[in-house]
């Protein structure tokens, strides 16, 4: 058994390789809030490596093993995309130097912590996360929290709480990152087929979350929507793990919308959303638990899914001592996190929309939450995230984009694998105009901006899905937010 943080020296040094990711200059961050020395490098230089040399931290902005001798770290973290011929991990390799994967680096803390909320699923992750930490500040609880994106709340994509009490964090399963993490409460949104470099089928996926529930502290609970078959199918693949070990299962605890009969136990939920309506495209529902109401929501972001989202972190963070007035006070006043439905400004009268909505079923329900808005058109721009995604998952993104007036594709983007020529943007694209629709390949940004130009009319939403590497178009459009 990991005895957590205890395993480092306290006051040591630790270089993280990759600090620039997301989730990495998170940790980085909360590493030097736990009294650590920190430095790291990234290849490219962000706006987030910018704001981890202004807090004190050492960045270089390449990756040799000069650096490792420069720094003279006690530990070594490093990204899942770093390869093991990288030199700063071969030189780290000969000084003896102990190596954590970002996702054991996250598991100490979990370790470290009395109670932990772990927010795993496909899609929602980030926004149910927010939910639930928001809800425990709001609540006094003064949690720690890890996020895969930014939240204007916090600053950045973290949160240090004062005490080793309560920790929040998304758990993803690519790789089997989750795995590592020791959780009290755990929740699933939803289990679809992604990371398919990682989990050939469906049922693969499905395992890896068994696996992730077996994992659970035996009186913990499971958060999941109630709706959700695959999910109802970890839960009982879990069961049978834990009955042949002589385990009884967590407490499961379920999510619906009114009227929904959970797929899992076949009954109404614990935690239900009534009275549900969109008022101007936003949902607003009253939050019921047991039976007794704990109050009326009204979502400041769009979209049906936005619904199971707030019931999951309602459920998690009542479950976790969050008081009812402040499960629905974040709730109200919840912005969304970065690159989640995020609006950037207007762009000659447009809204325009980024989000990271890369894969089909996320870029699905994302449409249809904009559809919900105020608009003339939508103009959808999309970037596929990994080349292995888009050749196995082709025939979702065509059917989960055809509907579309207009599609604009950027070329496929992905940090993590080769281009083989095997699959372009461009494929789905002519399969949507031979079924009808009515796609554009675009090679050159540059060419695709222009392309926006010439399309967009007064009040139509330009709505900008994808990887990170697309969605700076939005930021292209509407510097700082600015009315252009």
């Amino acid at each position: 058994m990991s005895s957590g943080l205890n395993e480092l020296k306290a006051g040591s040094k630790i270089y993280f390789i990759g600090i620039g990711g997301i989730s990495m200059s998170g940790l980085a961050l909360l590493a030097r809030g736990y009294g650590f020395e920190v430095g790291g490098s990234d290849m490219f230089p962000s706006e987030r490596t910018e704001h981890l040399a202004a807090m004190g931290i050492k960045i270089y902005n390449d990756q040799k093993a000069q650096n490792i001798e420069e720094f003279a770290p006690d530990y070594i973290v490093k990204t899942a995309a770093i390869l093991p011929h990288n030199p700063e991990v071969a030189v780290s390799q000969e000084k003896g130097l102990k190596i954590y994967d970002r996702s054991e680096f996250l598991g100490l803390l979990t370790e470290s912590y009395t109670n932990v909320i772990n927010i795993s699923g496909t899609h929602g992750k980030t926004t149910t996360t927010s939910m639930t930490s928001l809800m425990l500040i709001d609540s006094g609880k003064d949690p720690t929290v890890h996020l895969g994106a930014e939240l204007d709340v916090f600053g950045g994509t973290v949160r240090l709480g004062q005490n080793r009490d309560l920790f929040v964090s998304e758990a993803c399963e690519f790789k089997r990152s989750f795995l590592q993490f020791r959780s009290t409460t755990a929740a699933i949104t939803n289990i679809d087929h992604d990371h398919v470099d990682c989990y050939p089928t469906i049922q693969d996926v499905i395992d890896v979350f068994a696996q992730f529930l077996d994992k659970l502290d035996d009186k913990g609970y499971v958060v999941v929507t109630g709706r959700d078959g695959n999910t109802s199918k970890a839960l009982k693949e879990a069961e049978e793990r834990r009955r042949s070990q002589g385990r009884s299962m967590s407490s499961v605890i379920t999510c619906a919308r009114e009227g929904e009969i959970c797929v899992y136990t076949g009954k109404k939920a614990d935690y239900e959303a009534v009275n549900i309506e969109f008022i101007d495209g936003l949902p607003a529902f009253d939050i019921v638990c047991h039976g007794q109401k704990l109050g009326r929501a009204k979502l400041r972001i769009p979209g049906a899914h936005n619904i199971d989202n707030a019931l999951i972190a309602a459920a998690c963070a009542h479950l976790n001592g969050a008081e009812a007035d402040a499960i629905i006070k974040a709730l109200n006043e919840f912005g969304g996190a970065d690159g989640r439905y995020t609006v950037k400004g207007q762009y000659k009268g447009c809204t325009v929309v980024v989000d990271y909505a890369h894969h089909p079923t996320a870029a699905r329900v994302t449409i249809e939450a904009a559809k919900n808005m105020p608009h003339n058109n939508i103009l959808v721009v999309f970037q596929p995230l990994t080349f292995n995604r888009t050749k196995l998952l082709f025939e979702d993104y065509v059917t989960s984009l055809l509907p579309c007036r207009k599609v604009l594709f950027s070329e496929i983007f992905s940090d993590r694998e080769i281009n083989t020529g095997e699959i372009s943007s461009k494929d789905i694209a002519d399969e949507i105009n031979k079924r009808g629709g009515d796609a554009e390949f675009f090679a050159d940004k540059e060419d695709l901006k222009k392309r926006i130009d010439e399309l967009i009319e007064p009040d139509d939403i330009i709505l900008i899905l994808g990887p990170e590497d697309i969605r700076h178009l939005g930021d292209e459009l509407c510097p700082s937010g600015e009315q252009t």
